[in-house]
C-alpha cells in the first residue's frame, strides 16, 4: 500500500489545517492509520489515530482539541484536521498503516513507529508568527 500524504505548507499561528493521507489500494480500509510528525531536531511523535473502521480515534493529549482525525472509507484518505496552529506544530507530518482491524489498540502499540508497514513521504508544516 502505498501512502501519500499532502496539505502542508506555510500558514500563520492560528490558522487552520488539513492534512490528508490517500492510499492507492482499497486495502487501506483495513489498517490503522496515524499521523505523526518530527519537529527540526526533534523524535518522530505520535499525532493522532485512526482505526480501520474509523469508529475509534486516538490523540495526544497535547494537541487534543486542536487536531481531529477523520477517514473516508470510499475515497480511502485519513484526514488531519488542524485548528489554531501553533509555532510548535511547524514539523513533517507523516502518515502511516498498521494491518489491523482492531477498534481498539494500546497506547504502547500505537506509539511505536515500527509497527506500523507503511509510511508517506511527509508533508511540511510550517507555522510562522
Amino acid at each position: 500500500v502505498q501512502l501519500q500524504a499532502s496539505g502542508g505548507g506555510l500558514v500563520q499561528a492560528g490558522d487552520s489545517l488539513r492534512l490528508s493521507c490517500a492510499a492507492s489500494e482499497r486495502t487501506f480500509s483495513e489498517l490503522f492509520v496515524a499521523w505523526f510528525r518530527q519537529a527540526p531536531g526533534k523524535e518522530r511523535e505520535f499525532v493522532s489515530g485512526i482505526s480501520w473502521s474509523g469508529g475509534t480515534q486516538f490523540t495526544q493529549d497535547s494537541v487534543k482539541g486542536r487536531f481531529t482525525i477523520s477517514r473516508n472509507i470510499a475515497k480511502n484518505t485519513v484526514y488531519l484536521q488542524i485548528h489554531s496552529l501553533e509555532l510548535d506544530d511547524t514539523a513533517v507530518y507523516y502518515c502511516a498503516g498498521m494491518s489491523s482491524r482492531r477498534d481498539y489498540l494500546s497506547s504502547l502499540n500505537r506509539r511505536s513507529r515500527s509497527r506500523y508497514e507503511y509510511w508517506g513521504q511527509g508533508t511540511l508544516v510550517t507555522v510562522s508568527s
